[in-house]
């Protein structure tokens, strides 16, 4: 698909979502172009960032985590110059709307109730590899939750799986789980257990308007945008 002078076209993780959406509107004011959202999925199907850009599809500007864009600047998909790091993100769990709190405080707290449970999601994204590589693994407990544990892919969001009651535990990163409806008690994971992630934003490699990428980037790395990024669950990065 290709872009038009009027349009300015954003792929962007599910973590970094809510708090593009908010600003939205600035975003349109300093680019002077109508915002369209290309894809908010980092997954693995067909409408993900990463097939996307493999198909050649026009991209002014894309937001993931920052190892994720690294590998999109090798495989030449993102340009290197002004790749910046604007947030900060934290991992955490939710459970369905209704369901009393888990009071998971601990690492022993979270390993019973992992236990306890009968179905838990995870993304496709840094959050879902980190509880399935280095999380459960870490609590001696991969064996008997690996099997019950499920991948949310295609584009949907773990915590709308919850609130449809296939799931009663959910992993991902706070600023996905924060937005959905019909999930509740979303906490992040004890700090002895917590792994923060950082997001980069980069100029598509394909922009038609690299000039006006630039200006976008400044904007989401300036105190401007700090407010929308932090009330989305993300802590802002400034450069």
């Amino acid at each position: 698909m290709t872009s038009t002078s009027t349009e300015f076209r954003v792929m962007t993780s599910g973590a970094f979502t809510a708090a593009y959406k908010s600003l939205i509107p600035q975003l349109e004011r300093l680019t002077g172009k109508t915002i369209v959202t290309v894809t908010t999925s980092i997954g693995t199907g067909d409408i993900s960032i990463p097939n996307r850009l493999k198909r050649g599809e026009v991209a002014d500007i894309v937001i993931v985590a920052d190892g994720v864009l690294r590998q999109f600047i090798t495989d030449g998909y993102v340009l290197h110059e002004h790749a910046s790091i604007i947030a900060r993100s934290l991992m955490g769990f939710g459970v369905r709307e209704g369901t009393p709190d888990p009071k998971i405080r601990t690492a022993d707290d979270l390993r019973a109730a992992l236990l306890a449970a009968k179905a838990i999601g995870y993304s496709a994204s840094e959050s879902g590899k980190y509880y399935t590589t280095e999380l459960v693994q870490r609590l001696g407990i991969a064996d008997q939750v690996l099997p019950k544990s499920r991948l949310v892919g295609g584009g949907e969001r773990v915590g709308t799986v919850i609130a449809r009651g296939e799931l009663d535990f959910g992993f991902q990163q706070m600023s996905e789980l924060l937005p959905v409806p019909g999930i509740a008690h979303v906490t992040p994971l004890p700090p002895e257990l917590q792994k923060a992630s950082n997001f980069t934003v980069g100029i598509g490699a394909n922009s038609p308007d690299p000039a006006c990428a630039r200006k976008v980037i400044a904007f989401l790395a300036s105190a401007e945008a700090h407010a929308a990024i932090a009330g989305s669950g993300l802590e802002p990065v400034s450069r």
